[in-house]
């Protein structure tokens, strides 16, 4: 039985709005998939930003990139790189070399421990997407990241 998030959240009185409606299911969903997705990660000792720092690096491999490229390219922003990266370094799974001509610029670079460890986790996270989205078709999908897609650019 399908519930909606007025049912969800037990709320007697309507939505403000079909916008308001809409921005929490939204928010509501968003929640619920990356729950699932949270806990994969947990069994690994990682964050998802971590997840997310090394499938990027992993993109850009062998070159690495700096923390700015890096911070532009996450799903969620987040406002210190650095820190994040300084604890991914600790922990084994990057490395960070300074450029010798310009020695503001510091790449980052997976390491052969977080290549594996995100390969590791290549089959897992396609087993969560296919739990939480499984049960929509291709087309219901598409009809989902087009729709996404309008609402994170307006005009």
């Amino acid at each position: 039985m399908v519930t909606t998030l007025q049912d969800e959240l037990r709320q007697a009185r309507p939505f403000a709005s079909p916008a308001e409606e809409t921005q929490l299911n939204i928010s509501r969903t968003a929640a619920v998939l990356q729950e699932g997705l949270d806990q994969v990660f947990k069994a690994h000792g990682i964050s998802a930003t971590q997840y997310n720092v090394l499938r990027i690096l992993r993109g850009a491999t062998p070159e690495g990139l700096c923390r700015h490229e890096i911070r532009d390219r996450l799903l969620t922003r987040m406002p210190d790189v650095t820190r994040l990266l300084d604890r991914m370094e600790e922990a084994g799974l990057v490395t960070r070399e300074r450029d010798v001509g310009d020695r503001r610029l510091v790449t980052a670079c997976i390491t052969e421990r977080g290549l594996e460890l995100v390969d590791a986790l290549d089959d897992p996270v396609a087993a969560e997407h296919e739990r939480l989205l499984g049960h929509l078709d291709e087309k219901q999908l598409r009809t989902l990241v087009r729709l996404l897609t309008l609402v994170r650019n307006p005009g």
